[in-house]
């Protein structure tokens, strides 16, 4: 008799885990749940402010077209007066440095948009060209 008690006891030996996939499988669904309803911008976050004014960087606009013409912004300028019409726009002495744009036209030389960017670093001022044309 005692050998058959030792073989029940070995064949129910396992653990049921059937109540325990049960909790797991409502838990994913209560953190799926709640995951797509939770706003991801709840982070309250105090941004600092400036008591001064502060400057924000200017943009000057230099264009070259085919017949060697500058414009700064909508103005037609010479060649020799392009430093004093950039100055106009370029503080030396200022933290912050403006950006000079050069739109150039596909067919301009690019020693005349090569010498607005000397003349904008001369001054300070970062400078980014683009090019545009008819094709």
């Amino acid at each position: 008799m005692s050998l058959r008690k030792n073989k029940l006891r070995d064949e129910h030996s396992e653990v049921d885990t059937g109540p325990l996939n049960d909790i797991l499988f409502i838990l994913l669904m209560f953190f799926l749940m709640i995951s797509t309803l939770a706003n991801p911008n709840v982070i309250k976050m105090s941004v600092p402010r400036a008591k001064s004014d502060t400057k924000q960087k200017q943009t000057v606009i230099v264009s070259v077209d085919k017949d060697k013409n500058l414009y700064v912004g909508s103005k037609l300028i010479d060649h020799d007066s392009l430093e004093s019409a950039l100055r106009k726009y370029i503080n030396e002495g200022d933290s912050i440095k403006p950006a000079v744009v050069i739109n150039a036209d596909s067919v301009a030389q690019w020693g005349e948009i090569v010498n607005v960017m000397k003349v904008a670093r001369k001054l300070g001022a970062t400078t980014s060209a683009t090019v545009t044309g008819n094709e």
